[in-house]
């Protein structure tokens, strides 16, 4: 009809930036997400997230800023330090100097377009479990917790996804300096 306004277009879907681990890590890590994520709702790979929801309008700007960052930072060794009980799930934690100040570097990047969960303390983990029974979550943080040691990886760069609702599509692969 004229003289109504038009429809607002859809704000583009936002961009989720991930790390990548190295191809042994990422198994493990995957092969525990298969195994005890529920399946209907496992749409994505074992991840550790650094952003949430950066802006999803240029994809080009956000790849080539977080590109830029990543080129003065050397690939960081990432600590998997202990097994966290989240209530319905269970993630294992993560610790790095290295990839926690290449974090904030990007934060300070995007601060202008930071959502309240990303500009929060920042708890870096893989989550192998979620949305399940607490009583389940306890039965499996307990199993892990009892054959758990502590460990390490490499982490040759970071990954940025678009969000689609449920699964994520891979945009781009971000290689650290040393790692490209």
């Amino acid at each position: 009809m004229q003289g109504l306004p038009e429809p607002a277009s859809p704000e583009p879907a936002p961009l989720i930036l991930t790390l990548q681990m190295d191809e042994a890590a990422f198994a493990t890590f995957d092969g525990l997400r298969r195994r005890h994520f529920p399946e209907a709702l496992n749409h994505i790979p074992a991840h550790a997230t650094l952003f949430h929801h950066l802006p999803g309008e240029d994809v080009a700007a956000v790849t080539e800023t977080v590109a830029a960052l990543a080129r003065t930072q050397s690939a960081p060794e990432v600590a998997v330090t202990g097994v966290r009980f989240t209530g319905r799930g269970v993630a294992y934690v993560l610790e790095s100097e290295a990839l926690s100040a290449f974090r904030g570097r990007v934060a300070a990047a995007f601060r202008e377009h930071l959502t309240a969960q990303d500009r929060q303390g920042w708890r870096p983990h893989v989550t192998v479990q979620n949305k399940v029974a607490p009583e389940t979550a306890r039965a499996l943080h307990a199993a892990l917790t009892q054959d758990f040691a502590p460990s390490h990886f490499h982490a040759p760069g970071v990954l940025l996804w678009r969000y689609l609702g449920g699964p994520w599509e891979r945009v781009a692969t971000i290689a650290f300096g040393d790692a490209a």
